[in-house]
Formats: C-alpha cells, structure tokens, sequence
C-alpha cells in the first residue's frame, strides 16, 4: 500500500510565499568568485542565476529535518519519500537584475504529482517563482522538485544500467573539478543544507551515494554560464532536466553545441554520462 495520500498532499497546490532580499556587492563578488565572471556583466548588472542565493529560508536547527532541509509542511508540502532532489526546470528572463537591486520573490504551488519508475514511488512538486523588483518581474521560473523513496542497500551509482546514449559533439567544452571547496561554497552561497552536499557519510550511508552530490542548480548556472559567454549577451530562456547525479572527487564537463538560435548544452561526468541537459535561447 502506498504511504502516499496525493489528494491530501494537493491541497499544497496554490500554497503561496514571499520572501524578499538584496543582491549585495558582496554576494556578487563571492558568487563570482566560486562560479567564475560573467561574459557580458556590466559594473551594475548582476551574475546571471545569483537569484538562486536570494531568500533562503533561514530557520532554526530544530526546524530542520533529518536530510538539512527545512522540515516539510510549511511551504512544502510533508510528502513522505525521504529523498529529495531538484529535479529541473526553466527560467525566463525579463530584464537585467542589478547589484543593489531589493528582489521580492513570489512562489508559488503550482501542481504535485504521483507517479511510479524503476526506483518506486515518485511524488514531482512543480513550484513556480516571479522575481520582482520595483514593481516588476524580471525573472520567471519554474522549479520541478522530485521526491523518491528510501534507497535500497546497494550502493547508487551515476545513471542507469546499461550503456549510455551517444553524447553529440561538442563544439566547445570546459572542464571542471568537482572538489569538496566548491561544493561547499555553493551550499554557502545559497545557505543549502541539504547534507548530501557536504556530508560525505551521511550521503553514503543514509542515501546510498558513492560521494557527495553536486548541486543541480551549481550545474545550471555553470551551463547558462557558458552560454551567455558563448553569445557575449543574456538568454530569454534557459531550461534544464537532471538526468543522474553527478558525484565530487574528479573532473566534469560542461558542454554547449549551436541549436537554431540558441544552444544545447549538458554536463558530464568522467565517464562521459550526461548527469543534466539544458536548452538556452537568446
């Protein structure tokens, strides 16, 4: 019998919270210096994705749950699968966010889903952001998280089995260290505390992870990263999907070839396994 009550867990749907903050000089210049420059930033435009360390929630210990989250049934709905991982999503851009700039963030529930894969259960909660300044929006974003059950004894290894499809070529590639100092900073940078981050014996011994798990988001904004540099301008749209975790302790790629007016990009860990794809256009 599922321990999943979907109907009682929709009556998230609508949910809806605010949450305000500054993108300082000094968020700006940290988050430059874990993530590299932005191509085309002028001295008042803000890196692009540094609204993801806008507004954390900021509780105390004894509010979190056991995994370093923010226990569930605030926001979130308490949905019972202990893993939890974000899963994708897409941005639109709107116009440039400054430094300086006060950001009032409304998010919003917009659907939560049951549904069954190889794994077990799934439950996907589809969260939906508007980030405004003055009065208007500059980013929408959607933000599909994905909730699974406990993992089985056996160690979880990247992707799935069987032999991966063909990467495409790529037409540029930079390579990365997935070192336990960016991992870290990242989490700092965005006040995550989700422990398979940086928890190196929690991810193994309570999730079943080889090693600590790199951000989707840190991938992301690695990837728009590279393609606003690529074009020498800002995107209108990026979208993105995890496709299996990506794990520190060596190098990955992150990788963009030109696809009508815009591109696609993935990264790639060292046994060249896309862990997550993106599509940008300018």
């Amino acid at each position: 019998m599922s321990a999943v009550d979907i109907d009682d867990l929709r009556r998230w749907i609508g949910n809806e919270q605010r949450a305000s903050d500054i993108v300082t000089p000094g968020l700006a210049e940290r988050f430059e210096a874990t993530l590299g420059h932005s191509a085309y930033r002028g001295a008042a435009a803000a890196p692009l994705a540094i609204h993801w360390c806008l507004a954390p929630p900021a509780v105390q210990p004894d509010e979190l749950g056991p995994d370093g989250h923010p226990a569930r049934g605030g926001f979130l709905p308490p949905v019972p699968l202990p893993r939890r991982m974000w899963a994708g999503g897409a941005l639109s851009f709107h116009a440039p966010l400054s430094v300086g700039a006060e950001v009032m963030r409304v998010s919003r529930i917009a659907d939560i889903a049951h549904k069954t894969g190889r794994s077990g259960e799934l439950v996907f909660v589809t969260v939906e952001h508007d980030f405004d300044c003055d009065g208007r929006t500059v980013i929408s974003e959607r933000q599909d998280i994905v909730y699974r059950a406990a993992p089985s004894t056996a160690p979880a290894t990247p992707g799935q089995p069987g032999s991966p499809a063909p990467l495409p070529t790529a037409e540029h590639t930079e390579t990365v260290e997935a070192t336990t100092a960016l991992l870290f900073r990242y989490s700092a940078l965005t006040f995550n505390g989700h422990r398979i981050h940086y928890d190196v014996d929690y991810a193994r011994d309570e999730e079943a992870y080889p090693g600590l798990v790199v951000h989707g988001p840190l991938q992301a904004t690695l990837m728009l990263h590279l393609g606003a540099r690529l074009a020498g301008r800002p995107p209108r749209r990026f979208s993105y999907r995890g496709l299996s975790p990506l794990f520190h302790g060596g190098p990955f790629t992150v990788n963009a070839v030109r696809s009508g007016d815009g591109l696609d990009l993935w990264c790639a860990d060292g046994q060249a396994a896309r862990t997550m794809s993106a599509t940008l256009v300018f």
